[in-house]
């Protein structure tokens, strides 16, 4: 998987660009959160779950289906007053945020892939291009061993191209502000 850091970041930076709008700090807790979320499903490990499984690690938590159920139900309860063509973009926007999980995990060197179309089919898959360290489960291994190489990696790979993509936004939105400025 990669680090629960890259997720929030990956997640906030979308928002960031797709919108120019400024957004209260429960979108955003909302923002980072459903992109994190996927990786509750570490949680049925105590539960005799197998990774392998359906509701293991990077199974039916990470995929399609539940990014679009996860959505739904964010903006049915959070966003009760916005307009039609308002709850339509947001759904679009938080099942974009919560797939990028899985899209982020599917970079990654390690684990069994990720069940994209599960419920309908649980079989896993990476991309070709696999540039991202995998993170650790634990959050104990994480700081204590490989975690550096991971950020380092996520860092090249995502924070940077990310980062640099919500600057040229911002500074493009600034600059056509300041053009229309009498």
């Amino acid at each position: 998987m990669a680090s629960a850091f890259t997720h929030a970041f990956a997640a906030i930076a979308l928002g960031k660009i797709v919108s120019g709008e400024r957004k209260g700090w429960r979108f955003w807790v909302l923002t980072a959160g459903s992109a994190v979320l996927p990786d509750g499903d570490v949680i049925t490990f105590a539960f005799g779950v197998r990774y392998e499984d359906f509701l293991g690690h990077r199974g039916f938590f990470h995929s399609l289906f539940f990014a679009l159920i996860w959505a739904l139900l964010v903006v049915s309860l959070e966003f009760r007053t916005a307009s039609g063509r308002e709850r339509v973009q947001l759904v679009g926007f938080f099942f974009v945020v919560t797939a990028s999980h899985g899209v982020l995990d599917a970079l990654t060197n390690g684990g069994l892939g990720v069940a994209f179309f599960a419920p309908f089919d649980n079989t896993r898959y990476f991309f070709p291009w696999r540039p991202l360290e995998v993170s650790p489960i634990s959050v104990t291994r994480f700081f204590s061993e490989g975690g550096g190489e991971v950020l380092r990696s996520e860092f090249k790979f995502v924070w940077l191209p990310l980062g640099s993509l919500w600057l040229a936004v911002w500074a493009g939105r600034r600059v056509a502000r300041l053009s229309k400025a009498p």
